[in-house]
């Protein structure tokens, strides 16, 4: 029987079980290796520490390694092999986010001793994947060796990575013809060797993964395993290479084009960071290990940004969240406008172009509402899930009304502030809809393959009572209410400015009910702490949890109240030394593993900083600052990650890791930003062209901080603080514009 061919521009190709390949053998550790991450724009790599992606091992880390896309995994095995064995590492490095360099060398081979060929890998992302290997004989003797490269690609979406089921996938194709050994001619007279993996999805979309061949030419292929014949005189380097592009009905799927080679690669993606970096606020330490910190988070800020048609938001976090969120991108942006305001700019217009406009319950849609997730995968393009894009946040809108106005302060962008308005009016127009039955704002699924929990804890377990049982019906958390306060006033504020003095006067009598409303029926008389959600039939969700510390500088809280949820949060069940935990140790539900339960996130806690800091609480806003930078000190890379165990800390324990936490990850990322400006303490108003700073307050680890080219509306400042004592100076040493800046101490 013929092969049913496929022809597509010019090319062809064949179902994968028409035409068998040869194999060419694993020899990976079977063991669980630690995992590299690479990330640019909208591609992210993992692999082990050598370099390889373990296309044999189906263990739960090692399975999720690979090379992906638009949610689609486009190489799934990479492996190195030196005459079929396995090389010796001696180090590697993913340090600097879109590189990753190892060094390895032989084990012992037939004619060889271990130990005496040098190979160095060097893999980037630019538009695609490149790799250059340098392979050197260190003996004093000339030497015969293999090296191989294997690959394979079985595009799976993202969703089935993380352990989705699916009835049916597309089918694997082979390319036509089917490359052949390479006859021993002169390498110069050699045609380029390209190599093609493929696959044809179930809308009918070609995905293909395009291999071609650099430096030396591969001698042979053997199915999708390229082989070079070494033959090194003494201590003589030969060059290997290769370029991956990823194609979907022959064009790239990455909003990058690739280079053609690896150097070009590297050098556009070094020039694209400086030059981000020179416009951004730097921010500088008299101490190592703190400006250590800094710098690694600004180049994940650097790293997660990531394209949406033109513009650019931060993806929520590699390897699981590695596309646009509606919550993760709002704080993450939120978080930065001390570093770059122009994220919230750019975040803001991508949201507004994806808010609802039509009632649709499998997305859970709503006109006006603002999305939680949108995937590009397969499963999202044949509508197997709802992320096209999907809608069931209940926080998303508030929360990107708080950052419109936020935003706006910071720059006094009245061009944006104007372009976006009537998305305001209607991000306001769905919470007001929504508020109509209760007077809050709840959520419930309607989408059947949506999200149980839609607030920012949104795993299926996490929203307990106080004797640990799951809460039911519409839940109405109290985080969420605060938020809608802070949306309200904030919005009224620009509503008079913009002579809506109708708007403005509403706005600001329905925060004053919500303030009034919520202060009632959210207080826990016998805990003297806010619960954390209403349920279905309006009683206590009573937990002790970190939630209501989001709400402690958004002014929903009456005083009293506010300095009560401030030391309820900071009671030893709470704050276990690096943070506060997500749920109270003394709940039967508290799991120090549990993703919600009983964690500590970076994100949480920096919120809840800047509300001890709103309530004047300094010293309590400094203790919860240290606990989450000596918790990032702890880390590879020093890059804080999105969540870490519960566990208490004592003299001689380190953090412990959350097994499978997203790093780098925005808001975790984000949070040293936040924490940065709860330490300075800047209240900007740039619409009256004025900046204070209010008390500031280095902590004791720091005694001299600056942030150099600070934008505050049109004003460029150079701000030095100095800390004696326990004073903290501030001077404005360099100012670009003429801002008025205000010190109060």
């Amino acid at each position: 029987m013929s092969p049913d061919i496929i022809e597509f521009d010019g090319r062809k190709f064949v179902s994968a079980d028409q035409l068998p390949i040869p194999e060419w053998a694993c020899v990976l550790n079977e063991r669980p290796q630690p995992v590299l991450t690479l990330k640019d724009d909208d591609l992210f790599l993992l692999t082990d520490t050598f370099g390889n992606i373990g296309g044999s091992d189906d263990d739960g880390r090692n399975g999720s390694m690979g090379l992906f896309c638009n949610d689609t995994r486009f190489l799934s095995r990479l492996e190195m092999q030196i005459d079929g064995r396995p090389p010796i590492l001696l180090s590697s490095t993913a340090e600097k986010g879109f590189v990753l360099s190892v060094l390895c060398t032989n084990p012992r081979l037939e004619k060889i001793p271990a130990e005496y060929i040098g190979i160095k890998r060097e893999l980037v992302l630019n538009g695609g994947l490149f790799e250059e290997i340098e392979v050197t004989n260190y003996s004093t003797e000339a030497v015969n060796f293999e090296i191989s490269l294997s690959f394979d690609a079985d595009f799976i979406d993202l969703f089935e990575v993380r352990g989705v089921q699916r009835d049916q996938r597309g089918r694997l194709l082979r390319s036509l013809p089917n490359p052949q050994p390479l006859e021993p001619d002169d390498e110069a007279d050699r045609p380029p060797v390209e190599l093609s993996l493929a696959y044809q999805g179930l809308d009918g979309t070609l995905l293909e993964s395009r291999l071609q061949f650099s430096h030396h030419q591969p001698d042979f292929l053997k199915g999708y395993t390229a082989v070079w014949k070494m033959a090194l005189a003494s201590h003589e380097t030969q060059m290997l290479g290769y370029r991956l592009q990823m194609l979907g009905n022959g064009r790239s799927v990455s909003h990058v084009n690739a280079p053609y080679s690896l150097s070009q690669a590297k050098a556009a993606e070094t020039m694209e960071e400086q030059t981000w970096q020179h416009q951004v606020t730097q921010i500088r330490s008299d101490k190592n290990t703190f400006n250590r910190v800094i710098e690694q988070a600004e180049q994940d800020v650097y790293l997660l940004r990531q394209s949406f048609g033109k513009n650019k938001a931060l993806s929520a976090g590699v390897p699981w969240f590695s596309t646009l969120f509606g919550r993760d991108s709002i704080i993450a942006a939120s978080q930065t406008l001390l570093l770059d305001p122009q994220i919230a700019r750019e975040t803001l217009t991508i949201l507004a172009h994806y808010q609802g406009k039509s009632e649709d319950e499998w997305r859970d849609e709503q006109p006006g509402k603002i999305l939680h997730e949108i995937r590009f995968g397969e499963m999202a393009r044949c509508q197997e899930v709802p992320h096209t894009p999907y809608y069931g946040t209940v926080d998303a809108t508030p929360l990107w009304i708080m950052l419109y106005a936020e935003y706006f302060s910071w720059t006094a962008d009245h061009e944006t502030l104007d372009r976006l308005w009537h998305h305001a009016l209607a991000a306001m127009e769905w919470i007001d809809r929504n508020l109509k039955e209760t007077g809050y704002l709840s959520y419930a699924r309607k989408s059947k393959r949506g999200l149980d929990n839609q607030g920012w804890k949104d795993s299926d377990n996490c929203i307990v009572n106080r004797k640990g049982q799951m809460a039911r019906g519409a839940i109405t958390l109290c985080e969420v209410q605060g938020y809608v306060y802070s949306a309200k006033v904030r919005l009224s504020q620009i509503a008079r400015m913009k002579k809506r003095i109708d708007l403005a006067d509403r706005w600001e009598e329905e925060a004053r009910e919500l303030k009034m409303r919520f202060n009632r029926d959210f207080w826990m008389e016998d805990q003297d702490f806010c619960a954390l959600a209403l349920d279905g039939d309006g009683n206590h969700v009573d937990s002790i949890t970190s939630n209501p510390g989001h709400c402690l500088n958004l002014g929903i809280f009456t005083p009293e109240k506010a300095y009560s949820v401030a030391e309820r949060l900071r009671a030893p069940d709470m704050f276990n030394g690096w943070g506060i935990r997500t749920l109270s140790k003394s709940s039967p539900a508290y799991n120090p593993m549990g993703y919600h339960i009983g964690s500590v996130w970076p994100h949480d806690n920096a919120m809840i900083a800047i509300g001890l800091r709103s309530l004047g609480l300094i010293d309590q806003a400094l203790e919860l600052c240290k606990g989450l930078l000596d918790m990032t000190r702890h880390q590879p890379y020093q890059r804080p990650p999105e969540l870490f165990c519960g566990y208490d800390r004592t003299n001689d324990n380190a953090p412990v890791q959350y097994p499978v936490a997203c790093s780098p990850q925005a808001w975790a990322t984000g949070s040293i930003f936040q924490l940065v400006h709860m330490i300075v303490n800047l209240v900007p108003d740039a619409p009256g062209n004025y900046l204070r700073i209010i008390d500031p307050a280095l902590p004791e680890s720091i005694n001299y901080l600056s942030l150099q080219n600070l934008r505050v509306g049109q004003t460029l400042l150079d701000l030095e603080f100095e800390r004696s004592g326990s004073s903290t100076s501030c001077r404005v040493s360099k100012k670009r514009g003429n801002l008025r800046v205000v010190i109060e101490a």
